[in-house]
């Protein structure tokens, strides 16, 4: 496949993406046997992330920016660059407060604090490397397919499951389950405590916004009759996986601490609680605004679907 073209755009190989995602995490596992990480191999891989992150963002800002007769793939663009700010937001808040720590504490981590850390940095790469693959596809849906001024077709019939489904991605459902998610941890936090069931009512609340999205996503990828728009979901869902791994590992060994070694918990500072309700925080945004755009996705795949048919019958005439 190469690179491909497509109105000056090039749609990455994706052995070319698994290239650079080997070398990152290779490069990040080279530096960590010794169990250290100085304060300059820290800032090195929170660079790449944090201008890997952004230029992505900035990619799908300036195609949701571009004139189409097809305002679906602008709908679509907003929403994948609004869930890429999320979790660079993220990344940024983690290094920052990463960087403060080693300037200012001694490392006192246990092996398994690298291994969470080494994988929380292989997971935010996979993670973007599968947004750049579905970006590449969807620029090039969004090039190739205008939509003429005829009225659309009518969808097609529903499924019994499929009304929840709209409830769950309406924007005012998102809004006020990211309302209910600030409120949460405004509450748990006060005390600058966290208790073992507070912090599972967190992370169930994460797993079940991941992967139950996540499944969605994928069954998305497997209706849709188009490879193009398949690969656009298969792409997201991969970049939903990773993160979701990481949260769910992330959780296991928090639970594990929580439970076996209270004391751990008890020796964070205040900046720690705010930093990681803001880390959870947009976290918790990242996977809402998945949710938003799931919804302009199906729509895309239904819309897309048409232009096709409408294309072929043009050309037979």
């Amino acid at each position: 496949m190469g690179i491909k073209k497509s109105s000056g755009k090039g749609i990455i190989d994706w052995r070319i993406l698994a290239v650079i995602a080997a070398a990152a995490i290779l490069g990040r596992a080279l530096i960590s046997l010794d169990k250290k990480i100085s304060l300059s191999e820290s800032i090195g891989s929170g660079v790449f992330l944090i201008i890997l992150g952004w230029f992505i963002f900035g990619s799908l800002y300036s195609l949701s920016k571009r004139e189409t007769g097809w305002i679906i793939s602008n709908k679509v663009a907003q929403g994948l660059a609004v869930s890429v700010s999320a979790l660079n937001v993220y990344v940024l808040v983690y290094y920052v407060m990463r960087w403060y720590e080693l300037t200012t504490k001694p490392e006192v981590f246990t092996p398994t604090d690298y291994l969470l850390r080494d994988l929380r940095f292989a997971v935010l790469v996979l993670a973007y490397c599968g947004i750049i693959w579905a970006t590449g596809y969807l620029r090039k849906m969004h090039d190739n397919y205008m939509l003429v001024t005829e009225e659309m077709p009518g969808m097609r019939k529903a499924s019994t499951a499929e009304p929840m489904f709209r409830i769950i991605t309406d924007e005012r459902t998102v809004i006020v389950i990211i309302g209910l998610v600030f409120l949460w941890r405004a509450i748990i936090s006060f005390d600058k405590q966290i208790l073992p069931w507070e912090s599972m009512v967190s992370g169930m609340g994460l797993f079940i916004l991941g992967w139950v999205l996540f499944g969605y996503i994928s069954s998305l990828a497997v209706r849709t009759t188009r490879p193009s728009v398949a690969k656009i979901y298969q792409g997201i869902a991969f970049a939903l996986f990773a993160v979701n791994f990481y949260v769910l590992v992330y959780y296991g060994m928090k639970w594990y601490r929580i439970i076996y070694m209270a004391a751990a918990e008890e020796a964070l500072v205040p900046l720690d609680f705010v930093l990681r309700d803001i880390r959870y925080f947009v976290l918790a945004i990242f996977f809402c605004t998945s949710i938003v755009l799931s919804k302009y996705l199906e729509r895309a795949s239904e819309e897309c679907e048409y232009l096709i048919k409408k294309g072929e019958e043009t050309y037979k005439e």
